[in-house]
């Protein structure tokens, strides 16, 4: 027969029971924060945390793949009548710390610039025409330091664009992207030898679209604050797709430095000079 509790023991048992369940709840309470704390540290300490495992931004794979394309080009030749003339003037001589007598060596002069590979197949390379002009040697260096003879296909004084073309295996060409659907605020890096420099890429943006510079009658340019040096002349404009957008011009401030504005010629514009050089050979008047 089943004994009735009495008030007194009905209240211990509740709460004996309250005491337990507090018990076990705060157990699976201490539990959880044991997990969580242990997931913390082990977060912090471990290092096998994804923050430390994660890819960091870099532009290095599609330089990779860009940078074969991209090569150094040496101009020499005789200076002419004219330049021979200013260098003759003891004005000009005095100006630029010249001896007063003109060494023979003077008379010819070396430049050295950039130009990128368009054609892998036929060793087809564009440059800056200003940078070729007058050439009668050209010596193309490849990004594996094979020297190559270049030779002349045609030059555009206009549009400030020269092929010339080398004979050569295992060539990179850059592939051609669309220059007219750059935007201000696009990101671009300049690749090219500034300086004597090889294989040097600078980041920077586009930051005019249909740009005049001053320097040059013909346009439109792409203005960018891609650091634009010396020697970078001919070299290559790219999108992050390591697609050639333009081929770098100028720049406008010292002779020695970058001042943040360069130009680069539109690769939709060089294209149509490249395909007339191409088909018709000497340079347009």
């Amino acid at each position: 027969m089943r004994r009735h509790l009495t008030g007194a023991e009905r209240m211990l048992r509740q709460t004996g029971i309250r005491i337990v369940n507090l018990v076990r709840h705060s157990a699976i309470a201490l539990a959880m924060v044991m997990s969580i704390s242990a997931c913390a540290l082990d977060r912090v300490g471990n290092p096998k945390d994804d923050t430390a495992t994660a890819a960091m931004p870099t532009l290095a794979p599609m330089l990779e793949r860009v940078l074969p394309g991209v090569v150094s080009i040496a101009v020499s030749g005789q200076l002419s009548a004219e330049e021979m003339r200013l260098l003759r003037d003891p004005e000009f001589r005095r100006m630029f710390g010249l001896p007063k007598r003109v060494q023979p060596e003077e008379r010819r002069f070396l430049v050295q610039g950039s130009g990128i590979v368009i054609d892998a197949a036929n060793g087809t390379i564009v440059t800056t025409h200003h940078l070729v002009d007058g050439a009668q040697d050209i010596t193309v260096t490849l990004a594996d330091a094979r020297q190559l003879s270049g030779r002349m296909v045609g030059s555009d004084a206009v549009s400030d664009i020269a092929v010339i073309q080398v004979e050569a295996r295992d060539l990179v060409a850059v592939p051609l992207g669309d220059s007219d659907a750059l935007r201000v605020g696009d990101y671009v890096v300049a690749i090219g030898n500034p300086f004597g420099l090889a294989q040097t890429a600078t980041l920077g943006i586009v930051s005019g679209i249909g740009a005049r510079n001053p320097a040059e009658p013909e346009g439109p340019f792409i203005q960018t604050d891609a650091a634009i040096n010396p020697g970078n002349s001919g070299g290559a404009l790219v999108n992050f797709r390591g697609e050639l957008v333009g081929i770098n011009d100028s720049l406008i401030g010292s002779a020695v430095s970058n001042s943040g504005i360069g130009f680069a010629i539109p690769v939709s514009r060089a294209k149509q000079s490249v395909d007339h050089l191409l088909g018709h050979g000497p340079s347009r008047p």
